[in-house]
Order: structure tokens, then C-alpha cells, then sequence
């Protein structure tokens, strides 16, 4: 596992690049249909990459780092203001990052975003921002946020297939009105595979892997 792409340490105008990347490769990504791995508040681009082999053969990754940093080593895709109410400022300075970074490193694979809390909200973002682009989403624990987007009309003619999981006692993390939203949200603009998790916390069971698995199976993007 190699670090690929370098960028700037701080937010350059309204893009906050991604400075921190890890896949199989250094070189990058190989063409192959690819998981985007977005980890969730304080974690980093080392957090998610142990699950890829619970999803499935032939998948290529690469797991990034939020843009901001933290005290205690870790990273956020935004700064916490009010719980599951983002500052768009930043958000959007992530969003604008993480798609400078695909425009940058893939080459018309399928991407497949997966995040986790707070990385669950960017895959959110990516659709609602590029809602032709993207094959399907993962969202682990995580939410979207409770503006209109520009995309939001062309995500819902296009209903891209959406895995929404969470554990049942996950809301002393997330509001449970942000998990609500969500619902709501996922049913109107995606074709929503939605499943909770009876006692799982703020957390990724194996349950729930095996459940992304067959979803991610059920693309048939790999062979």
C-alpha cells in the first residue's frame, strides 16, 4: 500500500485537496471498477481499507484523507457545528477537492463511493453534485445534509442504485432527524437499499458487510 497523490497542506480559495490518498498501487488506480473510501470524523485514510476484501473480488480501491485535519492526528471532511447541519463552506471545498482528485487519478472506470459517518455525507455529495457520474453509493452511518442541491432533479430522474445501513442504536452519534432525512431522501432520488441494524452502534458490523457485499454484487460491475 503506497501514498499516491500529494497535494498542497491547506485549502486552496474554495477547493480543499485531498493531500493523502492510499490504494494497491502507487501508481493508482488500474482501470478496474473502483471503491472510493471515505472515512468518518477524526479517522484517516488508513480506516476503511480492511473491509475491502469483505466486499467482494475484482474491485480495485483507494482510500483518502479528509482535508482537515485535527487535534489528535486524525481527519474530517468538515468541521462539526451543529450535529448532522454541516457549514456548507467547507463541505463544499471538500466536495470540490474529491472531484478534482478523480478528475486527477481515474480514467472512466465505474466509481463507487463508501463512506462511513461523515464520509457516508460526501457520498451524499457526490451524487447530489455529479448525479450522472457515479455507478452507485454506500452510505455507512451517515447522512445527507438538509439543503436542496442543484442535482437533486437529475439524481431523481436517474435513481442511481444506494446501500443506506445503520445500527439501531447509532442516533447517540447522529441525530435520529438526520437519519430520517436521509430515508426520505435516498427513496425520492435513488434506487434505496435501506437495512438497520438491530443493537449496532455507531459502527460497521459484519452483518452489514455482507449486506454491501451482495448489494455491490448486484451492480455487476466486476466479473
Amino acid at each position: 500500500m503506497s501514498l499516491i497523490s500529494p497535494n498542497s497542506a491547506s485549502a486552496q480559495g474554495s477547493v480543499a485537496p485531498i493531500r493523502t490518498a492510499v490504494a494497491p498501487r502507487a501508481e493508482g488506480p488500474d482501470g478496474r471498477p473502483l471503491l472510493l473510501l471515505l472515512h468518518g470524523f477524526g479517522s484517516d485514510q488508513n480506516d476503511l481499507p480492511g473491509i475491502v476484501t469483505r466486499l467482494g473480488d475484482g474491485w480495485d480501491w483507494a482510500s483518502l484523507r479528509g482535508p482537515y485535519d485535527i487535534p489528535g492526528g486524525g481527519a474530517a471532511w468538515f468541521p462539526i457545528s451543529v450535529p448532522g447541519h454541516p457549514a456548507r463552506g467547507p463541505v463544499e471545498a471538500a466536495v470540490a477537492g474529491l472531484l478534482a482528485w478523480l478528475d486527477a487519478t481515474t480514467d472512466g472506470q465505474p466509481v463507487v463511493p463508501v463512506g462511513f459517518s461523515q464520509g457516508g455525507m460526501m457520498v451524499t455529495e457526490l451524487l447530489r453534485h455529479r448525479p450522472d457520474t457515479f455507478a452507485a453509493g454506500v452510505v455507512l452511518s451517515g447522512f445527507v445534509a438538509p439543503e436542496p442541491s442543484a442535482g437533486d432533479e437529475r439524481l431523481a430522474a436517474r435513481r442511481p442504485p444506494l446501500f443506506f445501513g445503520r445500527g439501531e442504536l447509532d442516533a447517540s452519534m447522529i441525530p435520529a432527524a438526520a437519519f430520517d432525512r436521509t430515508v426520505a431522501w435516498a427513496q425520492a432520488h435513488t434506487a434505496a437499499t435501506i437495512r438497520r441494524y438491530p443493537g449496532l452502534g455507531h459502527a460497521i458490523s459484519a452483518a452489514e458487510l455482507a449486506d454491501v457485499a451482495a448489494f455491490l454484487a448486484g451492480l455487476r460491475l466486476v466479473g
